[in-house]
């Protein structure tokens, strides 16, 4: 064998490894893990500074990466192409695209992509340094390759995307949280307050108020001592005052500053005037996003605001804590009242009042029930029936069966809910018993 035909065959094997090394590099950059990266940075880890930097400006990357792979590609066929056609005749020709297709495929793209996809961020580190030389290197080249690119990209639509961009990251944050915990790196109830923080710019307060028939207030128009014993019996802190109607909120009394009049009057319970210490009420309207009104109450420094539809009217009330729960679940203390409103029974079913919150079964019992068009279940029932069940009357819709235990007026007061698949089931277990 010649010496020529030796410099070739060299020639052709170093090509390949430079296709496979552009193949493998583009492959580890776009799959490395951005905020794995960004800690190293901040560590102070150089390569991870450079191919954070390779990160930020993706165009030139890439048409570094077409650039060089397909140069060393051509050129690599072109040497075999010239080197069995002197060997074989015209036939080469048909030797050659045989072989540097299977040596193309395997060695310069399938072998150094699949490596690079099981190890992203270590090839992303061990390459960032080479890529920003190659990229100083065919910068003209790779200018020219930009300007074109640039040219074609006005033509699409780019910067009207960025909405749709944001939601593809939460969405893909979603799906992380979602991978790692099904593979048990993430607990569920980590998973649940991880998606509660993505959630909290999709609600509105009136998802997640109490409701004003819930709400506890107090007549401002009582005797001090009455209204004294009132907020007595109640578990919370700020208690909304009304006159002439109980819609009518025209003030909220904190015990704590209850407890400093009654100190300054001596004790004498007479002589208060509740409404002289009482604040005035925050109101806010109920398509306020959960997420801007926690960042209201970090800036006004409250912790509660009285929730009014479009005409003014108040629906509900919502607190820090209301939002707080939607993140880490639900919290209690010491003074608060248990009420088991989610109640798991021993055949599989659920009896759940009707004013849980959709959101509230699903994240207890794991279940993807909607909730875009109702925020209780009682509210859900109601949606899909079209009507106002009588108890006893069972309805099947999204996967589950839904049986009304009890009702109060127009109210549904208790739900049985069962899975379709676990209804099947047990009756396919009473059939074969008979």
């Amino acid at each position: 064998m010649s010496l020529e035909i030796l410099l070739t065959l060299l020639a052709v094997i170093v090509l390949l490894g430079m296709s496979a090394f552009f193949s493998g590099s583009e492959t580890a950059l776009t799959a490395a893990s951005r905020a794995r990266l960004h800690a190293l940075e901040l560590e102070g880890n150089e390569k991870a500074k450079r191919a954070n930097g390779l990160l930020e400006e993706p165009e030139r990357v890439i048409g570094t990466v077409l650039l060089g792979n397909n140069l060393v590609n051509i050129l690599a066929s072109a040497l075999t192409t010239s080197l069995l056609i002197r060997l074989f005749g015209d036939v080469g020709v048909a030797y050659a695209t045989i072989a540097m297709t299977v040596l193309v495929v395997i060695f310069s793209e399938v072998l150094p992509k699949t490596y690079a996809i099981a190890f992203p961020d270590r090839i992303a580190l061990a390459v960032a340094p080479v890529m920003q030389a190659l990229i100083i290197a065919l910068r003209p080249a790779v200018f020219l390759i930009e300007a074109i690119v640039k040219l074609v990209l006005k033509l699409t639509p780019t910067r009207k995307d960025d909405a749709a961009n944001i939601l593809a990251a939460h969405d893909e944050i979603r799906g992380t949280i979602e991978l790692q915990t099904k593979e048990g790196a993430v607990a569920r109830h980590d998973a649940h307050m991880l998606g509660g923080v993505l959630d909290l710019g999709d609600l509105k307060v009136e998802d997640i108020m109490v409701h004003r028939t819930k709400m506890e207030t107090v007549n401002a128009e009582e005797p001090p001592a009455r209204i004294v014993q009132d907020v007595l019996k109640t578990q919370y802190t700020r208690i909304p005052l009304w006159r002439e109607e109980p819609e009518n909120i025209v003030a909220v009394l904190h015990t704590k500053d209850l407890l400093a009049a009654l100190s300054d009057a001596e004790w004498d319970v007479d002589n208060l005037d509740i409404l002289s210490f009482a604040t005035k009420p925050w109101f806010v309207p109920d398509a306020t996003s959960v997420k801007d009104q926690l960042n209201q109450f970090l800036k006004q420094k409250q912790q509660m605001a009285l929730v009014v539809d479009e005409y003014g009217e108040v629906q509900g009330l919502i607190t820090l804590e209301d939002i707080l729960e939607e993140i880490v679940g639900q919290i209690a203390d010491e003074h608060d009242v248990h009420e088991a409103a989610i109640r798991p029974q021993a055949d599989g079913t659920v009896n759940v009042d009707g004013t849980v919150p959709i959101r509230d079964l699903n994240r207890h019992m794991d279940w993807n029930l909607p909730d875009a068009e109702a925020t209780t279940i009682a509210g859900l029932v109601i949606h899909e029936a079209q009507t106002i069940p009588e108890p006893g009357q069972a309805f099947t819709f999204y996967g589950y069966r839904f049986e009304i235990l009890r009702k109060s007026r127009n109210k549904i007061t208790a739900v049985r809910v069962k899975p379709v698949a676990a209804v099947e089931t047990a009756a396919m277990g009473e059939s074969a018993a008979h």
